[in-house]
């Protein structure tokens, strides 16, 4: 009996960033199905808000087809339910400790997943980012997505978390110090980004000029950010938008070429 060809490695030196968004973050998962087909493998994976609620899928080892699936029946009673102590915010993310049991088996301590992984927050104190890298995936996901005056913040390590998309949406420095010398970055990019956005706006023109960085662009124009209405939409534009990258993607040729 043929041995079945073993799968590809991950590239323990090529990591992913991806941005917040709401509900765009399904876009993230056709990204990520398109790296799978052209076997590519970040082992280092980094997100905010809705980006640390798929990297942290991906970092637990779930594949392109379980990602679409768990992304098409998602709602948002997955991760909040109305709060009944609703001093930090209207909803409670406790929740999300039970999401993650039914989808992994339980809940796992960071360190111990299959992919190095990072979910960022804002420290209120400090207005800093913050790279949860260690302890449960629970409270890293829960303070990723703590929405200020929606969603309550986490008390962790000693500081007061919440979104990290507050202070740094695209957090691609995090996959940086996390080992990563070269970084695919899926920015949710909409044509209306304004004043407010300068600051995304600079740094993603710095990737851009970053030969180590492959930027993946998405276009949310005229997408739902706050339902799920649009997730099969999002979930194929995130595979135009990888496709179209990688036509131009040098900065993975160590990584096809067996650099893990």
């Amino acid at each position: 009996m043929p041995l079945e060809p073993a799968p590809p490695a991950d590239d323990t030196r090529l990591g992913i960033t991806l941005s917040g968004g709401g509900a765009f973050g399904a876009a993230h998962v056709g990204v990520l199905q398109v790296l799978e087909e052209h076997s590519i493998r970040p082992h280092i994976v980094t997100g905010t808000s809705s980006g640390a609620l798929v990297g942290a899928a991906y970092a637990a080892g779930l594949d392109g087809g379980a990602l679409e699936e768990i992304a098409l029946r998602f709602r948002w009673s997955r991760i909040a339910a109305w709060s009944f102590q609703p001093r930090w915010g209207l909803l409670d993310t406790r929740v999300v400790t039970d999401a993650i049991h039914r989808l992994l088996g339980d809940d796992p301590r960071i360190e111990d997943l299959p992919r190095r992984f990072g979910a960022v927050a804002t420290d209120l104190r400090t207005r800093q980012a913050v790279t949860i890298d260690h302890g449960p995936l629970s409270a890293a996901l829960r303070a990723s997505i703590a929405v200020p005056g929606l969603l309550p913040p986490v008390r962790l390590g000693g500081r007061l978390l919440a979104d990290g998309g507050m202070v740094d949406n695209v957090p691609h420095s995090a996959a940086r110090t996390l080992g990563a010398d070269r970084v695919i970055v899926v920015h949710l990019h909409a044509k209306w980004e304004n004043v407010r956005m300068m600051r995304t706006t600079t740094k993603i023109s710095q990737l851009i000029a970053d030969p180590s960085t492959l930027l993946v662009q998405p276009e949310m124009e005229r997408m739902a950010q706050w339902s799920m209405r649009d997730v099969p939409r999002l979930i194929a534009e995130g595979r135009r938008a990888a496709t179209a990258a990688l036509a131009t993607a040098d900065v993975l040729k160590a990584s096809t070429k067996g650099d893990r």
